[in-house]
């Protein structure tokens, strides 16, 4: 970072199917509470990031970065942007790079979306949007369809088993039971996970991220001091197809996007005591565990059989629940990732947190590491 960018408010709404609130109220209740716990007014803020994906198809709504200006008295400029399930950390990097340029000192970033309005198939179909059009939607492929094949070739590459696989959803429902603003918040165990309904073979329902409506906002700050800084946001991309990947058990985005936010942030990956990883769906949890540089490849499982069995790893993975237990509404999960990270790292007085949210099947990816001064 050029600049010292620091966390100075956040708010969130619970996640879940939330049919008595609109796309306006998300974005307000979220914003209310992130200019409530921020040193700053309303007044102070500059410019207002809008993250989001789907609202014309769910909910008829374009324009959004107009709907947030409104939501302030002196209805500051606001820009949306747009990364699929990424775009929340496309928003926070854009916010960044708008900080270091010194065109703003104080954004507000909000990441919203209503999903649950319309038939899981308007979801689905839309939802596809994120992959290619032209090589993966003609051949029937949605989302769990895409998961489901990189589930197969990983097992067959690494004889990971059904029940293996299993213990990811269980690890996150168990931790989404403490956070309040979870989508779901019971156990569930691995047996369960094995045996709900088959989505796309090897992946079962219970293996993947729900449908969910909700908001998360944050401001980013130049001007104010805060515990938690900004030590590095950084952005990849990779093939939107599938088909035009050297592999399917690895993604290059999450890959690039890590190491340059390990440079940017002058630390070692040893450093990081929590991550929000991206489980959209329970075999990108452990790649994504691989691909960040926590263990080998192949390896990602065990990380979560010593979760499950309560041994120790080193550090905290998806300690809200995850996408699969906090509930995923898309452009929001960015926002709400970098949330639970600082308030983990302040929860446990540590130092280093990492957030990881990528966009289809990672073909964009940000990763963003928070570093926690108790003395700032």
């Amino acid at each position: 970072m050029t600049t010292d960018i620091t966390l100075i408010g956040q708010g969130q709404t619970k996640f879940g199917e939330l049919w008595s609130k609109s796309i306006r109220d998300l974005m307000e209740e979220a914003t209310d509470a992130a200019i409530s716990s921020s040193p700053c007014t309303a007044l102070d803020i500059d410019l207002i990031i809008v993250s989001n994906m789907l609202a014309e198809v769910t909910s008829g709504q374009a324009h959004l970065a107009a709907i947030a200006s409104a939501l302030l008295p002196h209805h500051p400029p606001a820009i949306r942007v747009e990364s699929a399930c990424g775009s929340g950390a496309f928003a926070l990097h854009t916010a960044c790079a708008m900080l270091e340029s010194g065109r703003a000192k104080n954004v507000l970033v909000i990441g919203v979306e209503k999903m649950t309005d319309v038939s899981v198939d308007t979801v689905a179909s839309a939802l596809m949007g994120a992959a290619d059009s032209e090589q993966e939607r003609p051949a029937g492929l949605t989302f769990p369809g895409i998961f489901g094949l990189i589930a197969q070739r990983y097992m067959h590459e690494y004889g990971l088993t059904r029940d293996d696989l299993s213990l990811v959803s269980a690890v996150h429902h168990r931790n989404a039971c403490k956070n309040p603003f979870a989508q779901f918040r019971s156990e569930i165990s691995p047996d369960a996970v094995t045996k709900s309904s088959m989505i796309s073979d090897p992946l079962r329902l219970l293996d993947c991220s729900p449908i969910s409506d909700g908001a998360a906002a944050v401001i980013l700050s130049s001007e104010h001091s805060s515990p938690i800084r900004i030590a590095a946001s950084q952005i990849a991309s990779d093939s939107l197809s599938i088909v035009a990947r050297p592999t399917l058990t690895s993604f290059s985005a999450t890959k690039d996007a890590a190491e340059r936010a390990l440079q940017e942030a002058e630390i070692k990956l040893q450093d990081i005591n929590v991550l929000e990883t991206h489980d959209c769906f329970s075999i990108a949890a452990v790649i994504n565990l691989e691909d960040l540089g926590f263990c080998d490849p192949g390896e990602g499982i065990q990380v979560y059989k010593n979760l499950f069995e309560g041994k120790p790893t080193g550090f905290g993975v998806n300690m809200s629940g995850g996408l699969k237990g906090c509930g995923h509404p898309v452009a929001a999960t960015g926002i709400k990732q970098l949330i639970d990270v600082a308030k983990n790292l302040q929860a446990t007085n540590q130092r280093y947190g990492l957030a990881h949210n990528f966009g289809g099947a990672a073909a964009t990816c940000g990763v963003h590491i928070l570093e926690h001064s108790p003395s700032s």
